[in-house]
């Protein structure tokens, strides 16, 4: 995980990925690390240098919302990252911890995925495991090593870049969208356990996390190459579950009378009809719940991404 200095880490890994020219400043001089000086953050943000670093360092951890305010602008940070800067400095207390219990998907959500029939959709969860799919969402995404969990299946399957044509896009998002689920919450054990398999077995996953990207899921057009039905280019929506505080609906469809669309409606065609379901536990991946599911469309398991 990051370090014990979460905002001094953030502020680091932000400033390295931001050039000077793109800050309007100008490029002059040898530079030792990537990215903006911290004198040139201070100077954006209208604080003295001496301040910034003690922000980075750590031996400031209050400063003012306007102050925070500035060095968003400074780090060109948009609006979830800029949100995720003030959670850093002025976290919300854990009450109780709730999230730690099993996330369990409502009844009534899970009959209305099953009268989709033509539109594959999956729950997500605060980690990104799928807590239940409907038929047509386990088929887009039955077939790989890790079942059930977004992020090993990204970073871990061997199938992954094939499945993905747009691989290093969708690791982006996915590592964007893990740190926005999990807000500042920093010291979730099960986070923690995923952020460490990951680094560990991951290049891909410890570069793009270490650069702080966050970004919600919210909507995008994403392309898959389905080992049943080939390429379908499918557009989702990310809809947040009111009932239950951190679990995310994302639901996909087709552009009407494309190819994908008629793709869609033959692997609708291949799936069983079964009601949408709640992965086994053993199909959630952890550090030593990976299996390998070459069952077909219509059978228990998926995975998604």
């Amino acid at each position: 995980m990051d370090s014990a200095n979460p905002l001094g880490e953030y502020l680091r890994a932000r400033r390295a990925l931001l050039r000077p020219e793109e800050a309007g400043l100008p490029a002059v001089g040898r530079r030792r690390v990537p990215g903006l000086r911290r004198e040139e953050v201070a100077l954006l943000a209208g604080v003295s240098t001496d301040y910034y670093i003690r922000l980075e360092q750590g031996r400031e951890r209050h400063p003012s919302v306007q102050v925070v305010e500035a060095l968003a602008r400074a780090l060109d940070l948009d609006g979830d990252a800029a949100e995720h800067l003030h959670r850093l400095v002025r976290p919300v207390p854990a009450r109780h911890r709730a999230h730690t219990r099993p996330e369990r998907v409502g009844p009534a959500l899970l009959r209305m995925m099953e009268s989709w029939h033509r539109t594959p959709a999956v729950v997500l969860g605060r980690r990104l495991t799928v807590l239940a799919h409907n038929s047509l969402g386990r088929a887009l995404f039955a077939g790989h090593t890790y079942s059930g969990d977004l992020m090993r299946l990204v970073f871990l399957d061997p199938d992954a870049r094939a499945f993905y044509p747009d691989w290093e896009r969708v690791a982006v998002a996915a590592v964007a969208g893990l740190r926005a689920a999990t807000g500042a919450d920093h010291e979730d054990p099960e986070l923690v356990r995923t952020v460490g398999e990951l680094s560990l077995k991951s290049q891909e996953f410890r570069r793009l996390w270490a650069r702080h990207d966050i970004r919600s899921k919210t909507h995008e057009t994403k392309r898959f190459q389905h080992p049943l039905v080939g390429e379908l280019t499918l557009d989702y929506e990310s809809l947040t579950v009111n009932s239950a505080p951190g679990q995310q609906l994302v639901v996909y469809q087709a552009a009407p009378g494309s190819p994908s669309e008629q793709a869609l409606a033959l692997l609708g065609s291949l799936a069983a009809d079964e009601p949408a379901q709640i992965p086994a536990p053993s199909e959630t991946a952890s550090p030593a719940g990976a299996h390998r599911d070459r069952r077909a469309p219509g059978s228990e398991g998926g995975t998604v991404g």
